[in-house]
């Protein structure tokens, strides 16, 4: 099927994507810059500030926000920072606990459980969402509300459920000035987006090649340290863009388990990515190096995508925008509409009849 699909054609893109998936996309460095002027306006109460954990609330596109954030900041010694993805809420949320419901929508049930047994403890709350049923317990439980008022597919909307984040932890004191990350990162993405966008032909553009080389494998993502979520993220987003097997690893547990499943089945048809930033310590990158030799063994297709940039920020936004691409390629490769998700309206549909 692929062989027949040729990905600097146009007429591709206008008859796969009348959602226009791709403009969202690339819309990813003016997304950050604004979420975070908008975050840095956004005030909240004095007293947030005197907090020793955050808790997120989020599921899908909603929570990958959350889950970046606490890998960006974990080495700061910032605040534990916990993503629920589920219904209710962990047993230790007490009065120093923020909580926030990250919901685009405002009406995922999950995260409106969440709220709701939120509502019978002391923490402090905020809401991240555009709407729905969160914005009115919002307004009638006098809930700071941070509003998204970009429209897109929940994942399409990354940053502003994850920039923001950073912005509000920053106001409370709680992690270091990210103005000048914020800064470098759209640069970046600005830089990257010339050599990977869809107007950039096959032959010079690596987000091509490297979704060409997944079309009709299972694909799997290996990602270490900051990139760990960002290799979630890399999964998710083959999944609902491209409607395609995925999953994704980290380092270093991987190396004490998955090198080992390498063998059986021989027949399957895989492909390893490995997300990796050239300012990972030795015995990391040496990991990776290792388990390269490891496929190349089994005779397993792999390759490496290095992220860019100096701050760890602009090194996970470098690699989402170059999954993001490869994601949307590999959608026009199996010849799906990459905005929709069928299966998930059929699963709200179903449990919304319970």
């Amino acid at each position: 099927m692929s062989s027949m699909i040729n990905l600097d054609d146009p007429e591709l893109y206008e008859k796969l994507d009348p959602g226009d998936m791709s403009a969202r996309i690339a819309e990813l460095p003016q997304q950050c810059q604004e979420a975070w002027r908008k975050a840095m306006d956004f005030d909240l109460p004095p007293d947030y500030g005197e907090i020793d954990k955050v808790v997120i609330s989020g599921v899908g596109g909603s929570a990958i926000g959350g889950g970046l954030l606490a890998s960006l900041v974990a080495a700061e010694g910032a605040v534990p920072i916990l993503v629920h993805r589920d219904y209710g809420l962990p047993s230790f949320i007490d009065a120093k606990t923020l909580i926030i419901a990250s919901s685009y929508s405002g009406m995922t049930e999950e995260t409106v459980s969440s709220l709701n047994q939120a509502l019978t403890t002391p923490a402090k709350k905020l809401i991240i969402t555009s709407g729905g049923r969160l914005r009115a317990i919002a307004e009638e439980k006098g809930i700071p509300v941070f509003t998204i008022d970009y429209l897109a597919q929940p994942r399409a909307a990354l940053a502003h459920n994850f920039i923001p984040l950073l912005a509000i932890l920053q106001k409370l004191g709680l992690i270091s000035d990210k103005s000048q990350d914020i800064a470098e990162a759209v640069k970046v993405l600005d830089e990257l987006k010339l050599t990977i966008a869809q107007d950039r032909p096959l032959s010079h553009n690596p987000a091509k090649q490297l979704a060409t080389k997944l079309f009709g494998h299972i694909v799997i993502i290996y990602g270490a340290g900051i990139l760990s979520e960002v290799a979630r993220r890399w999964k998710t987003q083959i999944n609902e863009n491209s409607k395609a097997w995925a999953f994704y690893e980290v380092f270093p547990e991987l190396n004490h388990n998955a090198i080992v499943g390498y063998e059986f089945p021989a027949e399957m048809k895989l492909f390893v990515v490995l997300l990796r930033s050239p300012k990972f310590d030795p015995p990391t990158l040496l990991r990776y190096q290792v388990t390269c030799e490891l496929l190349a063994r089994r005779n397993i297709s792999y390759e490496i995508v290095d992220a860019e940039g100096e701050s760890p920020l602009s090194q996970m936004l470098s690699l989402i925008l170059f999954g993001d691409y490869v994601s949307y390629y590999s959608a026009l490769l199996y010849q799906v509409d990459p905005t929709l998700v069928a299966a998930i309206d059929y699963l709200k549909q179903r449990l919304s009849k319970v």
